[in-house]
């Protein structure tokens, strides 16, 4: 019986660097956060099939896009396919909350109550988990957010017994995660985080997810307070309008009234 196992590992094994090579870049997964303003943005997902893969299995490939566009239009966003490979889902959202619970429900989604529990062959096509936590703090001027994503990719590597990584998928899926903000954004500070990719720019970080393991992604950007600076340049504008009428400020009497 021994025997047998290592004759059926000899056999697998190739088979499965063979199909890694083969179909090098099955699946390219650009996953993105928009903060467009304060209280606005959009979770935009573009999700590219390789020829290969959707020749080998095409009806999996249209159910697993098929539930992609259900959970979005759940959330009450929409999508675009644009070929029988590609699809753009965006969820909008309001408010940093609105934002977690839209993604942490897109990405863990529920089955109907009494449909039991899923089957394996109803699982999507990439067992993405992930988990989005955010920490808001008003600086008056400009909100702080503090952003920590956490992405459970393990279900798409090949262990062994002792829970080594024998097959990592990284040549079948590309995985990226970008942050944009219209303002100023950094990396997290823990080290056990994910460390992003080099970018031109201040308002944007970019990640390239690492499949076979748990993705870490912690970041901390400020969005402009339109309410608080709104508020400042009326207060401005009325007293300059003040002064400029009757050539003092508010409270303070005039020269010739004094004399």
């Amino acid at each position: 019986m021994m025997h047998l196992k290592k004759r059926l590992f000899a056999w697998f094994m190739p088979l499965l660097l063979l199909l890694s090579l083969g179909l090098g870049g099955c699946v390219r997964y650009d996953l993105g956060i928009n903060f467009t303003e304060q209280h606005y943005g959009e979770i935009v997902q573009h999700i590219q099939l390789s020829q290969q893969l959707t020749t080998l299995s095409q009806s999996e490939a249209d159910k697993w896009l098929a539930s992609l566009e259900s959970r979005a239009k759940a959330l009450r966003g929409y999508s675009q396919r644009v070929s029988d490979q590609e699809l753009i889902v965006t969820i909008p959202f309001g408010s940093g909350q609105e934002l977690v619970d839209k993604f942490n429900t897109f990405f863990n989604p529920k089955p109907p109550q009494g449909a039991g529990k899923i089957k394996d062959d109803q699982l999507d096509l990439l067992q993405l988990k992930a988990e989005m936590a955010i920490q808001q703090s008003n600086w008056f001027f400009v909100d702080q957010n503090r952003l920590r994503l956490s992405v459970d990719l393990r279900a798409l590597g090949v262990l062994s017994n002792q829970g080594n990584i024998i097959v990592s998928p990284g040549s079948l899926i590309d995985l990226d995660f970008s942050l944009n903000t219209p303002f100023l954004v950094r990396n997290g500070v823990n080290e056990d985080a994910l460390s992003p990719e080099a970018t031109s720019t201040h308002s944007q970080l970019l990640w390239k997810l690492k499949p076979g393991q748990v993705n870490v992604l912690e970041a901390v950007f400020w969005v402009p307070s339109y309410l608080a600076i709104a508020g400042v340049g009326i207060i401005a504008l009325s007293l300059a309008g003040f002064y400029l009428k009757y050539k003092r400020w508010p409270g303070v009497l005039s020269q010739a009234i004094a004399e």
